[in-house]
């Protein structure tokens, strides 16, 4: 029994050692400045800074990636967080989005923040600095209304539905 138990142990660190060796690619794409979010929509400086620190790392093109980013199976969940982030909101290419998506999302974003679910939880415990306080709640939720009052009164009401 223990010479299966000495085996098995020696194979799985042959495994994680292998494993270390097959990595996800980073996210770190160029960043097109007309593709940006600031490039249509006028965010206060402040608002942007909470947005870099609580939300660019899963939902831009940009991450910076901690210590343990380069630890396998880790960095494949993060990369899995990160695309799924990415697949659902990217302020990176946030520009490119038509009318009626970005308006959406300007809805999700007041949602999920109002309601605590973004920045997400397991982000959050590792990163303390990315979670919201009531002041910083506020100020995302006043740019979006901001935003979405430019929208509605830049494009007509139908051009802003989800299609």
């Amino acid at each position: 029994m223990r010479k299966v138990l000495k085996i098995s142990l020696i194979i799985l660190l042959i495994a994680f050692i292998v494993i270390q060796f097959i990595r996800p690619s980073k996210n770190a794409s160029p960043e097109i400045t007309a593709n940006q979010i600031e490039a249509k929509h006028q965010m206060p400086e402040n608002v942007q800074e909470i947005l870099k620190v609580s939300c660019y790392n899963c939902h831009s093109n940009t991450s910076h990636n901690p210590w343990y980013w380069y630890v396998q199976p880790i960095a494949w969940v993060l990369d899995n967080h990160i695309k799924e982030g990415k697949r659902e909101l990217n302020f990176s290419t946030f520009s490119t989005y038509p009318a009626w998506r970005r308006y959406k999302k300007f809805k999700e974003i007041d949602k999920e923040v109002k309601s605590g679910d973004m920045p997400i939880y397991s982000y959050t415990l590792l990163h303390r600095n990315a979670v919201l306080n009531a002041g910083q709640k506020l100020a995302i939720e006043n740019w979006v209304i901001s935003s979405k009052k430019e929208m509605e009164a830049q494009y007509s009401p139908d051009s802003l539905k989800a299609r």
